[in-house]
């Protein structure tokens, strides 16, 4: 199965950010960009690509101490970017961007360790992927009004495990699906 390991926001940030992000959807030239839905919004920690079902144990217990050995922290989305000349455009974040690549360094590692394949380590860059586009789009605009965006500071409280389910079906603009396969509490509370 696809997985990743992940931070998701809260229902009340997301809904303050897919406030904003009807702003950007409006700008012009928006349309060419092909936006994600808010119920996959995330901050991916760890991309663990195909991941065979019997690694899924020891994937699980080793994200679960990595969870256990840091504490919750506050984190808010603010500002954006792009990546690839306009082929992603991201929301970033706030708060203790520290704790956030700390965790994201034990997903990974804990990937690594249950046997994942990852490929190369790249440097960790808090990100929540808006929109995406196959082709080079100009994106200016976009990322000059969320140079503005502040949201709202929640307290992040566990680290999810996430499955994608990529679109199978070929419709246009159909968009991967996730669900949590495990969710472990930082710290180890709850």
């Amino acid at each position: 199965m696809r997985l990743f390991a992940a931070v998701l926001p809260p229902d009340d940030i997301v809904d303050e950010l897919d406030a904003a992000a009807a702003g950007l959807r409006a700008l012009p030239g928006a349309d060419a960009l092909r936006w994600t839905d808010r119920s996959g919004w995330h901050f991916t920690l760890a991309f663990y690509g195909e991941v065979d079902d019997a690694l899924l144990p020891e994937l699980s217990a080793r994200l679960e101490r990595a969870a256990h050995r840091g504490a919750p922290f506050p984190l808010a989305v603010r500002g954006g970017g792009q990546f690839g000349h306009g082929r992603a455009l991201w929301a970033g974040a706030a708060g203790d961007v520290p704790a956030l690549r700390l965790l994201a360094d034990r997903a990974e590692a804990a990937g690594r360790r249950a046997g994942v394949e990852m490929g190369g380590h790249r440097r960790y860059r808090a990100h929540l992927t808006l929109a995406r586009s196959r082709d080079a789009v100009d994106v200016g605009r976009c990322v000059e009004a969320l140079e503005a965006y502040e949201g709202r500071t929640w307290t992040v409280g566990e680290l999810v495990l996430v499955r994608s389910r990529l679109p199978a079906s070929g419709v246009p603009g159909e968009q991967p699906r996730y669900e949590p396969v495990g969710r472990w509490a930082l710290g180890g509370a709850g």
